[in-house]
């Protein structure tokens, strides 16, 4: 849960500093919208400190009444997560939408057990029902990923409503450049452990990004018959270099695909996207 809070944290912050910039740009529109994308990552901060509150709080009484120190306690084997907060693990890490078999994939290679993707088929749809049952009553929601065109659903992506609404888009080019910057994050969380002693689940995954970036793998004379060594430096300038490629292109495509949901959805179809009977007239709106 402390994750969670440090990741609803530094939104705020990168959304104050958004709110500066579009100050002194003089885009009052703009500063408007990062002021209410503010105040409900604030709304989402408060809701998750008081429910860890409330957990640390539930600990303490049961400590109490079982009249047993808390540190003379044997420690309990921990109990296993919801799917919906594994889900945002996931997601948090890779930082783009991403679809239910590499949420799981992710799951397995760096996180503890199992994640299988069918447990996230009815994910979304429930996820929507919370929030028109009860908007804004949970810090956090998983929603689809935005089409850019039609502002609707995008099939089996999933994404973080505390994400900039620009983040949950997904445009033309939006496939390769979340993949190139899943690899990108992956590299960093697997720097971040012992490269020698990586999970196999997780070396897996990082020769599969390596084997679909050019330039990502050592030439073939350093490889080895149990398969090419995995070189963190040399995937990362592989993604980076190609990402620079793309990267601007998409940025617009999604920029001008977020302005034009703005005017056009109400705050459950930001999250949540436009019904496909009214795409069409989505699209055709300025």
């Amino acid at each position: 849960m402390h994750e969670h809070l440090d990741a609803l944290e530094q939104r705020m912050q990168q959304l104050q500093q958004a709110m500066r910039r579009a100050q002194l740009a003089r885009d009052n529109g703009q500063v408007k919208q990062l002021r209410d994308d503010l105040r409900r990552a604030q709304r989402a901060w408060d809701a998750l400190f008081e429910q860890a509150e409330d957990t640390e709080e539930t600990a303490a009484r049961e400590e109490t009444s079982r009249g047993t120190p808390a540190h003379s306690t044997p420690a309990e084997p921990a109990t296993p997560l919801p799917a919906r907060e594994q889900v945002h693990q996931v997601l948090t890490l890779l930082a783009v939408p991403a679809a239910p078999k590499l949420i799981s994939t992710v799951h397995e290679a760096f996180f503890a057990g199992a994640l299988a993707p069918s447990r996230l088929t009815s994910l979304r749809r429930d996820e929507e029902r919370s929030y028109r049952s009860a908007p804004g009553a949970r810090p956090y929601y998983l929603c689809p990923a935005l089409t850019s065109d039609l502002l609707s659903p995008a099939r089996g992506l999933l994404t973080v409503s505390t994400w900039p609404l620009e983040q949950r888009i997904v445009g033309p080019l939006s496939a390769r450049v979340h993949f190139l910057t899943s690899a990108l994050n992956i590299a960093d969380a697997a720097e971040r452990l012992d490269t020698d002693t990586l999970p196999l689940a997780a070396r897996q995954l990082l020769t599969r990004y390596a084997q679909n970036i050019p330039g990502a793998q050592p030439p073939m004379q350093q490889r080895t018959t149990v398969g090419p060594p995995i070189d963190l430096p040399l995937l990362r300038r592989a993604a980076q270099d190609e990402l620079t490629l793309h990267t601007d292109t998409d940025t617009t495509t999604r920029t001008e695909a977020a302005q034009r949901a703005r005017r056009q959805l109400d705050d459950a179809g930001l999250l949540f996207g436009g019904s496909f009977q009214s795409a069409r007239r989505l699209r055709s709106v300025p």
